[in-house]
């Protein structure tokens, strides 16, 4: 791993995540969580501060990421609620099947290289009674920014850490056999081919 990955790209992916909008909205999806908490990509603990300590029991954070890891923990130490770091990417995680009542995943369904294999992953875990709960940008409604969309994605994953612009985030949780339950969308910064935005919930299809 170059400098570039392991110090400069944390520091601007932590400072992009954590703009108003996007603070914005964490702050309506995280506080739904409860019981025992799976976050897929915890990167710097930015949602930490929003989960309700009085509905959640515990909460495993999945962050392949040691600096992203390293971030979060200085955060984690200051929540009422215990935190666990898992080391691992999306596509593996290291929990029981049917063993946790949440899955929280924030701008993260952009990066992970097998998203449908990650998603299929969330939905063993997950409780039958479980949800997902979910919040990400990705491919727009309208054809004139999807085509951007396309156009810079190859060259945005170079210097975002993998991260995609035109995943269809819906089609993808549906895909991995959950059901969505809940489902909001709308452009919520700018650029426009980086703002459009999903968030809602969904529950293991039975």
């Amino acid at each position: 791993m170059g400098f570039y990955d392991s110090k400069i790209l944390p520091f601007l992916i932590d400072k992009a995540c954590g703009g108003s909008p996007i603070q914005a909205q964490r702050e309506i999806v995280v506080p739904q969580a409860r019981g025992e908490v799976l976050e897929i990509g915890i990167g710097s603990g930015l949602n930490l501060p929003f989960y309700d300590s009085s509905a959640v029991s515990k909460i495993w954070g999945l962050e392949p990421s040691a600096e992203m890891r390293a971030k979060a923990a200085k955060v984690a130490a200051k929540t009422a609620i215990p935190v666990s770091f898992l080391g691992l990417s999306g596509e593996e995680i290291p929990l029981e099947n049917a063993s946790v009542d949440t899955v929280l995943v924030t701008y993260t369904l952009c990066t992970i290289p097998d998203v449908a294999a990650a998603l299929r992953q969330m939905r063993r875990v997950l409780k039958p009674e479980g949800k997902l709960i979910f919040c990400e940008h990705g491919q727009a409604p309208d054809p004139s920014v999807r085509r951007w969309q396309d156009r810079l994605d190859p060259i945005w994953g170079k210097f975002s850490g993998g991260c995609h612009l035109n995943r269809p985030i819906d089609a993808l949780v549906k895909q991995a056999g959950f059901e969505i339950e809940t489902l909001e969308t709308g452009y919520i910064a700018s650029p426009k081919f980086a703002g459009f935005n999903y968030w809602g919930t969904a529950r293991p299809d039975s």
